[in-house]
């Protein structure tokens, strides 16, 4: 595996190797892996995503298993222990966003059907492709990720910003940023 080539930001530890090769851009429709990507998309918001990945396992034990029914029902003291759980990245504003995510998101899937329908709709349920040649060509945004982060704010989600919904995106392959010499997106193109 050492071999292939990657997008750059994948470097050299294992935990950002695996997450590049077997879930970064790949099309993601369960919708408590959704509920899973948004909550560690926000919670990244000013930090690495190698942090948010290191402490994945203790926000999957936290946040109860990402199921967004029962996040939704977080009391005051829930959300309080929260703080104190060194597992978790202890940000009031970040927890309580969570909470507040998880209530829209069932609002979302019970007007939709599922988070997953609802999401897709912006891109026609198809994934954009790109075959960038170079990292600093990727953007940050862009006018779905605009459009989105839009939607989700009129909704109630908070954290939600245009380019945490661009993230959110790549990570769940609603957009296909891996490089063109990648091998995950000579994978994909193979498919396709």
């Amino acid at each position: 595996m050492k071999d292939l080539i990657r997008c750059g930001w994948a470097g050299e530890k294992p935990h950002m190797i695996r997450y590049h090769d077997r879930e970064w851009g790949r099309p993601v429709h369960r919708d408590r892996k959704h509920f899973e990507m948004l909550l560690l998309e926000g919670a990244q918001a000013g930090l690495t995503w190698d942090t948010v990945l290191r402490k994945r396992a203790g926000y999957r034990k936290a946040f109860a298993g990402f199921d967004p029914g029962k996040v939704a029902r977080f009391t005051a003291a829930t959300k309080a222990a929260l703080l104190k759980n060194p597992d978790i990245i202890r940000n009031r504003l970040k927890i309580d966003a969570a909470v507040t995510n998880a209530q829209a998101f069932l609002a979302v899937q019970k007007e939709f059907g599922s988070f997953d329908a609802y999401v897709w709709s912006f891109v026609g349920g198809e994934p954009i492709e790109h075959r960038w040649k170079r990292m600093k060509d990727v953007p940050a945004v862009n006018p779905v990720s605009e459009t989105l982060s839009k939607d989700l704010k009129k909704r109630g989600f908070r954290f939600v910003g245009s380019t945490i919904i661009y993230a959110y995106m790549q990570a769940i392959g609603m957009v296909n940023d891996h490089l063109a010499d990648c091998f995950v997106q000579s994978e994909t193109r193979a498919r396709s």
